[in-house]
């Protein structure tokens, strides 16, 4: 996968989404890009070079993935009940965690020789998903990294009207109700890093300058070990800004 495209099947349908590697040995970081985005942005919006030493020594190998949405012009043949599932938001998020646990995992650590703690890492979008994947699997990747997310996908950013559908695919919601045996487990092994801008579009349209201090605060409620880093007001909502953060925060991780 390194600096190739690869396509692996969505398990459940026949789609196919991208991969792509930097790097060749270190910590793995599982990258996932903002809503509509390729495999490609991460490293064409300079967020590769932003950290490049950390690649050169062998600290950290990049894995990038497509998102899962319907009508982006990916290659599709999908009939029937899967289009049907395919087009309905939440089902479509459990297919593309499926298509995460069961395709993309097992590739990067058969190429990484072996179990390795992944840090789940996203901007935007992706800092959603990336909070998605770390806690319903904090055993593959116990660290999650989101720069300027939005991660109240019920509000309308993501899903629309809430449902059983909705609460399951929604850390706001769900995080919200943890306790008791799974609680205790995530506060023993998951760690929480939220990054965010008061700059331009950090707070308006997008809503991840009030969301990131939200989830914050759900976050301190339950005793799950996060840092909230709130940057200045010049700081946007953007790829440079979010180079500097990466490069700012990773190295003490890999």
């Amino acid at each position: 996968m390194q600096r190739e495209r690869v396509e692996l099947t969505v398990p459940g349908s026949d789609y196919r989404l991208g991969v792509i590697r930097h790097g060749h040995y270190g910590r793995p970081v599982l990258v996932f890009p903002r809503e509509g985005g390729r495999a490609e942005d991460f490293a064409d919006n300079g967020m590769v070079s932003a950290v490049q030493w950390l690649v050169d020594e062998g600290r950290v190998t990049f894995f990038c993935v497509d998102s899962f949405d319907v009508g982006s012009g990916r290659s599709v043949s999908v009939q029937g009940p899967a289009r049907s599932s395919v087009e309905d938001p939440a089902m479509r998020q459990l297919l593309y965690q499926g298509w995460l646990e069961r395709a993309v995992v097992p590739a990067i650590f058969e190429i990484l020789g072996g179990h390795e703690d992944i840090i789940a890492f996203g901007t935007s979008m992706g800092a959603y998903q990336a909070m998605q994947f770390a806690f319903r699997r904090a055993d593959l990747a116990p660290l999650a990294i989101g720069l300027s997310g939005n991660y109240d996908g019920g509000t309308g950013h993501v899903w629309g009207e809430r449902g059983d559908g909705t609460y399951f695919t929604n850390a706001a919601d769900y995080v919200a109700s943890l306790d008791e045996d799974h609680l205790d487990w995530l506060r023993q092994r998951l760690s929480i890093l939220l990054v965010c801008g008061q700059g331009e579009r950090e707070a308006h349209p997008t809503g991840a300058l009030p969301s990131a201090r939200r989830f914050a605060e759900l976050l301190s409620g339950k005793g799950i070990a996060h840092q909230l880093d709130l940057w200045g007001n010049d700081v946007s909502h953007a790829w440079p800004w979010w180079g500097r953060q990466l490069a700012h925060h990773l190295p003490r991780f890999c």
